[in-house]
């Protein structure tokens, strides 16, 4: 792979779909946000391998939003995309939208960005830049250097909490 070519955002789009059923549901019957989280994080995941061609593991979910609940009988079309690329981490965008199989009305119900981190620290050559192509893409791409540079400042917040946290038993022994 030309590691200075920039990579469509299209070329990573992955599209995938799911029909809510009974077990998908909590208390309110709207699906639960795990199962919505477990099913954002494995096709997304596909997305960044199809960039990288390499192991990646998750590094974190940020902007999550749960916008409108998912009802039984609604079916979700999971997007994902590349939106950024460094050397060893890349951005995926992910969005689900729902539809009422009922009415036909479509929605946004998730959005979120998860970035991912190429397993093997030897890895040192950049990734290639993406281009995007959609105007949602235009939007979204523009936006990542500003998520990056936030993404910097919390993990600096992180480690700092971090030091502060305790591994002590909360209870007597």
């Amino acid at each position: 792979m030309n590691r200075t070519t920039p990579v469509s955002c299209n070329a990573t789009l992955i599209v995938t779909s799911h029909r809510v059923f009974q077990p998908d549901l909590n208390e309110h019957e709207s699906v639960f946000g795990g199962k919505i989280l477990s099913l954002v994080d494995d096709s997304a995941s596909v997305a960044a391998v199809r960039l990288t061609h390499k192991t990646v593991v998750t590094a974190s979910f940020d902007h999550v939003s749960f916008l409108e609940p998912f009802h039984l009988d609604d079916s979700m079309f999971l997007e994902a995309y590349v939106t950024g690329t460094g050397t060893r981490s890349l951005e995926v965008f992910v969005k689900i939208i729902g539809e009422n199989l009922t009415t036909s009305e479509r929605f946004v119900g998730f959005t979120c960005f998860i970035t991912y981190v190429i397993e093997d620290s030897r890895s040192t050559q950049p990734l290639p830049p993406v281009k995007p192509v959609t105007e949602e893409q235009r939007y979204i791409v523009s936006g990542y250097e500003k998520r990056t540079a936030q993404r910097k400042q919390r993990r600096a917040e992180q480690a700092s909490l971090n030091n502060h946290v305790s591994t002590e038993f909360p209870w007597p022994l």
